[in-house]
């Protein structure tokens, strides 16, 4: 707290008096020492969650001189970019990384041209990132498979399927690049998701030519593709095909295809896969059973999803955050309260707190039970744990009644 206190002051003297930052704002504070590069990004990460102000955005990233070669900063960035392009601050975005690029530590870092293009996709600004990628001999770049794949990746992110068959047809041959394992994986995930599965055959065809050897990634986006196409006789060739080229067919495979039942609403399908990876000696994880209790909840057997918690919790399989929202609001929906309660409070004590929507439907619906003081109970400890949402809470607990 200390650490962001000293990062939003020094924001409010200076920076939301000045359009720009100047490093010295940021780096001394006072007489106290200056904020280490990891507590600044950290820092600003809590001030870009709560902020909606396009400017003092752009203040907030240009205060912790964020850099793409770490993680945490990486992160900072794709906050920033995804409320600017909310906020439709797309000049705003280009000005920011055209900015960037002029930086002393940025100027001749080739990993910060690649992060720019795929920035610009992530804001849907694809002749933004294409330009990015085309200046970079005469910005002193080599042409690389990497920035060939940060492109086509900026245009997966953009949903621009149609951009990134161009790139992968034309740009290998115009700037001499060899397309790598990375780059066939991200065209064949194009493939998958715009509904155009049977292309992969060709994609695969190719990667044999240029001896480059697919792996899981590859087969498992493949078969998610055409379950979501619901081209079973195709499912079975992938599996083949997989046999061919050695790959078994690991958990995180059988997890693909398990989720891919469950969109489908097919969770009993799903389960006999399941059961089959179990009589083969295999062992699920939480993901597994995350697919098969959120399947369950949506196709409303809820009794099937409480037996698969359970078991899931037997063999040593530690629920996530996501799980435990999951049956919290279906179980809500189905006027279990005591149940939704019981996993509500198992949350909880993991510091895991439903949203407001579905803890709205716990409070009432333990109150329409007659259970008012628990549901005052669990209004106190989330009025506690959020006090920002203090009242939200006091009107919903005022509608409470004995």
């Amino acid at each position: 707290m200390a650490l962001y206190s000293r990062l939003r002051t020094t924001l409010n003297l200076t920076s939301l008096k000045k359009r720009h930052f100047s490093a010295s704002s940021v780096l001394a504070f006072g007489d106290s020492l200056p904020l280490t590069a990891k507590e600044k990004t950290r820092a600003a990460l809590s001030l870009l969650k709560s902020e909606s102000n396009p400017e003092r955005i752009l203040d907030i990233c240009r205060a912790a001189s964020l850099t793409p070669d770490s993680h945490l900063d990486r992160i900072a960035f794709s906050i920033a970019i995804s409320k600017l392009s909310q906020a439709n601050h797309f000049n705003g975005i280009a000005q920011f990384l055209e900015e960037l690029k002029t930086r002393p530590d940025l100027t001749r870092n080739e990993r910060f041209v690649s992060h720019s293009i795929v920035l610009y996709g992530q804001a849907n600004m694809i002749e933004h990132a294409i330009r990015t990628f085309k200046e970079m001999e005469n910005n002193g770049f080599c042409y690389s498979v990497k920035s060939l794949n940060a492109l086509l990746f900026a245009c997966l992110v953009a949903k621009n399927y149609k951009e990134v068959k161009r790139v992968f047809v034309e740009f290998p041959k115009i700037y001499s690049i060899e397309p790598n394992l990375e780059t066939y994986n991200t065209v064949i995930k194009a493939f998958c998701e715009s509904g155009d599965s049977s292309s992969v055959y060709s994609v695969l065809a190719e990667m044999d030519r240029k001896s480059v050897k697919p792996n899981r990634e590859t087969f498992g986006t493949w078969l998610a593709g055409f379950y979501k196409e619901e081209k079973y006789e195709d499912i079975g060739k992938v599996l083949k095909l997989m046999e061919k080229y050695n790959i078994k067919s690991g958990l995180g495979v059988y997890n693909i295809r398990i989720q891919s039942l469950c969109k489908l609403k097919k969770p009993v399908e799903a389960k006999a896969l399941f059961n089959g990876m179990l009589s083969r000696g295999m062992k699920p994880n939480s993901v597994t059973y995350n697919h098969l209790i959120h399947g369950f909840c949506r196709e409303g057997n809820l009794d099937e999803a409480k037996k698969l918690f359970k078991s899931m919790i037997n063999r040593g399989c530690k629920p996530d955050s996501e799980c435990y929202f999951t049956l919290v609001h279906f179980l809500c929906q189905s006027r279990d309260y005591e149940m939704a309660l019981k996993v509500c409070k198992e949350s909880m004590e993991k510091g895991w707190v439903p949203n407001f929507t579905t803890m709205k439907l716990l409070v009432n619906g333990l109150a329409s039970v007659s259970r008012v003081d628990e549901a005052k109970e669990v209004v106190g400890a989330v009025k506690q744990k959020f006090s920002k949402n203090a009242d939200m809470w006091n009107e919903v607990e005022a509608g409470l009644t004995q």
